[in-house]
């Protein structure tokens, strides 16, 4: 069963993170494609809406607040998913993100199989 009809936005600027989300994401039949700053990701979020969007909380540019309160601010992308990314011991982040309208929220550094498990638990698909 392939999930390749899902489409992931990474919004990360970490290429070690993006590099091994991609090909765990990828290998489980994700469409990913791969951002490194907020203003790329509400471009991206233009061209082509995706199901689930994995938000940096530190982005060059513009943060993952605000890009997270633009996307709950478009109704056309009310079904999305935003799970966000935030360094270890940072609960005043979770807080913020909760506000914003983020979904989930998951701390690094986070195990890539538990990402990805969340990702296809979002998209309503059994997890292994």
């Amino acid at each position: 069963e392939t999930f390749m009809d899902h489409s992931v936005l990474v919004v990360e600027d970490d290429d070690n993170i993006v590099l091994s989300l991609k090909f765990l994401l990828e290998k489980s039949g994700f469409d990913t494609r791969v951002v490194g700053d907020g203003n790329s990701a509400l471009g991206e979020m233009r061209a082509a809406k995706p199901d689930v969007v994995l938000l940096d909380v530190m982005l060059p540019e513009r943060d993952g607040f605000s890009v997270c309160e633009e996307i709950r601010g478009n109704s056309a992308w009310s079904d999305v998913h935003v799970i966000m990314l935030t360094a270890k011991g940072r609960e005043a982040d979770r807080e913020k993100g909760l506000s914003a309208g983020a979904d989930d929220f998951i701390t690094k550094p986070f195990s890539t199989r538990d990402l990805v498990a969340r990702v296809k638990a979002a998209v309503g698909l059994a997890v292994e």
